[in-house]
C-alpha cells in the first residue's frame, strides 16, 4: 500500500508541473513532467508485480 500512496503523491506533483507546462509553457516544468512520468511508469509496474505476487500466494 505504501507504493500506491507514493504513486498518488507523484501524480499530484506531476499535475502541478503539467499545468505550468501546458498553460504557461514553462520548459523546466515539462522536463519535470517527463521525468515524473517515467517514475510513475516504474512505480505502476512495481505495484502490478506486487499485486500479482500477493494474488498468487493466496492460491
Amino acid at each position: 500500500m505504501e507504493k500506491f500512496k507514493e504513486l498518488a503523491e507523484l501524480v499530484k506533483r506531476t499535475e502541478e508541473d503539467a499545468a505550468k507546462f501546458y498553460s504557461n509553457g514553462v520548459a523546466a516544468a515539462g522536463t519535470r513532467v517527463r521525468k515524473n512520468m517515467q517514475e510513475i511508469k516504474k512505480l505502476a509496474q512495481d505495484i502490478r508485480l506486487e499485486v500479482q505476487n500477493i494474488k498468487n500466494e493466496g492460491k
